[in-house]
């Protein structure tokens, strides 16, 4: 059986029940599935085929899963945002100036791991489905710390380093932004500046 963590819920008005957005941050996967009672937040499910399990008892049917195996890490431009996605979720973008390793406590993290495939596309999953900017990035954001911790450094170490080569890659003028790039983030920041230089770099 697949455990996924409840990271969102709200009451299906149609059809009664809740509407229930779950996430393995281990992968990461997802799952959207309809409930017909409310989990608690951050509680863990169990999915299995597509039925529902809280503890042992049958919750709800899946309406909705994905996974990082169905998306791919494209590190060949320029983001300015340093990460982000295509606009039909296939592909999660890492700017190709940012470092693809970085040295966290004597461990070496894989940012298009962490960044890419933790952060950027539960963002883009969460957005898909509704989500507004902030609350997709807070979401993801907690998605992405899980993954940095269970690999055996904090948050704050790990942080540092990445705040060290954000500073970089926000002085850089793009040149190449890829084509399909989802402007959602920029937008709901009312971004003119990065707008400009997306569209002048396409």
């Amino acid at each position: 059986m697949e455990e996924f963590e409840v990271v969102e819920h709200i009451p299906d008005k149609k059809e009664g029940g809740y509407l229930v957005v779950g996430i393995d941050f281990r992968e990461p996967k997802y799952v959207r599935f309809r409930a017909s009672e409310e989990p608690k937040d951050y509680t863990s499910i169990g999915v299995e085929g597509n039925k529902v399990y809280y503890g042992r008892k049958e919750i709800g049917t899946v309406l909705e899963k994905k996974d990082a195996s169905q998306v791919n890490v494209s590190t060949k431009y320029d983001i300015k945002y340093t990460g982000g996605y295509s606009l039909d979720g296939k592909t999660v973008y890492l700017d190709e100036h940012f470092p693809k390793i970085l040295n966290v406590e004597g461990k070496a993290i894989s940012t298009e791991e962490s960044i890419g495939l933790h952060h950027e596309l539960p963002e883009k999953w969460m957005s898909d489905i509704g989500y507004e900017y902030p609350h997709a990035h807070e979401i993801a954001t907690g998605i992405e710390k899980k993954y940095v911790e269970s690999q055996g450094v904090t948050w704050k170490g790990y942080c540092n380093e990445v705040d060290k080569n954000l500073r970089l890659v926000y002085r850089n003028k793009l040149e190449k932004s890829p084509p399909s790039l989802d402007l959602a983030p920029y937008l709901y920041c009312r971004d003119r500046e990065a707008l400009k230089e997306i569209r002048e770099s396409k």
